[in-house]
Order: structure tokens, then sequence, then C-alpha cells
């Protein structure tokens, strides 16, 4: 999923006006995921919001649905460098997990997009993913009866962009991800890790740098910074391309950790396969780029010590909540 600002604000007008018009918050079973006042959870949106996000009439050509790129299989991605889009065009980045993006603060690797609403509508309209307009989607799912039916019984309300981005938004606040065998071992259950495993967290947590920018729970620190990927970062400058300030080039959202070793390849353009290579990254202190972060310092690991720390990341998987 990728930024654009011009298409996307466009766009936005579109559902702004119904952006306040929802009822008193209901109480639901889902009250512990965070989510905004205007659009509370329910189990009703939850199944409408899946039914979307797995209906290929929201691309131009009806061959493409969000789960194309967001595969429950491979935790919400697709094991590609960079996705593909409609007609073969590739996507400008490679495709993050959603899972928990429920407790997200921003959205894409340009960190621009503050809610999940609104994160719906930048697929759905860049010309290498998905490559439709709203106006279009709304043609063809405007055809489904059911459609019809459920926007009015949920949102009381014909089919618009609003019913849309909402209920595609409120099932990927669904996809939680937070029992993983190192959610256990923080609950209490000291057994739920081997010692190569805990020696791998206390590298993580203790000796490296690791949890500046990917502290627990979420593994994230929410920021936009460059991690030294490139000295030059070619074609894609990272959060420059929003705001065109110098101090913005090659820097991207920092992505969490959670479901990490499901979720190759790395790097805001899939440019590593494994995550010994990310840890070899990190270890010679990135490339030497002027915004590179002061967090970002060479260091050293023994073979055992890169094999802990990856066996650490493999304990942050959990795909219990993925269907």
């Amino acid at each position: 999923m990728n930024f654009n600002k011009s298409v996307f604000f466009g766009a936005l007008l579109i559902i702004l006006i119904g952006w306040n018009c929802s009822g008193p918050e209901e109480k639901t079973v889902f009250s512990k995921i965070p989510f905004p006042k205007d659009n509370p959870i329910t189990a009703e949106k939850i199944a409408f919001g899946k039914r979307l996000f797995f209906d290929k009439r929201l691309s131009r050509n009806n061959e493409m649905s969000c789960a194309t790129c967001h595969r429950p299989d491979k935790a919400f991605t697709d094991g590609l460098p960079k996705s593909k889009g409609v007609n073969g065009a590739l996507a400008m980045r490679n495709a993050p997990s959603i899972l928990n993006s429920s407790y997200f603060k921003r959205y894409m690797y340009d960190g621009e997009v503050k809610t999940l609403e609104e994160q719906v509508l930048v697929p759905i309209q860049d010309h290498r993913e998905m490559g439709s307009s709203m106006k279009e989607v709304l043609r063809k799912l405007s055809k489904d009866s059911r459609y019809r039916e459920l926007a009015k019984s949920i949102f009381n309300r014909e089919l618009d962009a609003y019913v849309v981005t909402r209920a595609i938004s409120t099932y990927e606040r669904s996809l939680i991800s937070r029992s993983s065998r190192f959610d256990r071992y923080r609950a209490g259950e000291k057994t739920a890790l081997n010692a190569n495993e805990l020696a791998g967290w206390k590298l993580f947590s203790e000796k490296l740098y690791c949890t500046k920018c990917h502290p627990a729970p979420d593994f994230t620190n929410y920021r936009v910074l460059s991690n030294g990927l490139y000295r030059d970062y070619g074609t894609d400058q990272g959060r420059f391309r929003i705001n065109g300030e110098e101090k913005e080039k090659g820097t991207f959202k920092v992505p969490s950790l959670r479901n990490v070793s499901l979720t190759a390849p790395y790097m805001h353009d899939g440019s590593m396969k494994t995550l010994k290579e990310v840890i070899l990254h990190y270890s010679n202190g990135g490339a030497d780029h002027p915004n590179k972060s002061a967090i970002i310092q060479r260091f050293s690991l023994t073979d055992l010590e890169i094999n802990q720390l990856c066996s650490f990341l493999e304990t942050l998987v959990d795909t219990s909540g993925v269907n």
C-alpha cells in the first residue's frame, strides 16, 4: 500500500460528509480494541468488511482484492519484494502486514495517513496497485443487492464511500495478533521461551539498541526514520515525497516486528530476504546517509548470538487471530 497525497486528499472529500454521522459509541465485545468514536466495532460490520476485503471488484480489472497483497496465510503480506498490481504493474513498495493495525498510530511507509478509514482509499486508487476509483468501485458494488442491504442494516445509509471505508477498516481492526509465545512469557509463563530464545531476548532488549525503535508490546515506536538502508535512495526518497523536506529523505515508518519471521522479504523495498541479512545490515551500522538515525550504530555479534536473536524474533509469531 503506497501513498499519493494528491489522489488521496481528492478522494477523501467524498467521505468527509459522513465522518461524524454515527450515533453514540456502542459497547461491544470488541471494546478492548481501539476504534474511533464514529466507527464502533460490531461482528456484523467485521463480516461485511471481510467480504469487501476479499472482493476483487475493488480493482479496475476485477482481478485483485485487498487480500491479493495481504494474504492471511502470509500474516497479511504477500511474500514479494514489491506487490504486483493491476495488469502486472509493480507497486512502489513492499506490502506490510496489517495484523494489529488497530493499534498503529500512523499508516503507510511515509507515515502520512492517520486512520485506517483513510488508508482504505490509498491502494484502491493507486494506479500501480488496484488502479480504480471510489466512483467506479461504488458503481460496481451498488449492483450487488446484498451489499445494499448490509449498508442499510449496518450503517442506515446507501452504499457509499463512507460505508466501504468504515467496513473494511473495521475488519482490519479485528485482526489481532498478541498471543505469541513471547506474550505468554511476558504474562508469566516462564517456560514459553527456551534458553536460546531467552538469550535472544536479552540481546534484543539489553545488549543492543533494538528496543529504541522496536519496543514491546507493538515492537515499533511509530516514528518515521532512516535506518541507513542506502547511501542513495534513488527514486524512492521516503517521506521526502510528501513534504519535500531534505531532512526527510530516506525516512520511512518503523515497522512492527510482530510475525516478522513470516513476513519476508524485508525493508520498504523488499531488498532483504532473511532476518540474518537484516541483522547484519544493522551490525554494520547501515550506509552513510546524512539522515540516518543516530540510533543506528555498529555492533558485533557471534554466529551463536545471531542465531539466538533470530530465535527470539520467531517467538513473536501469533496467527491465532488470522481467521
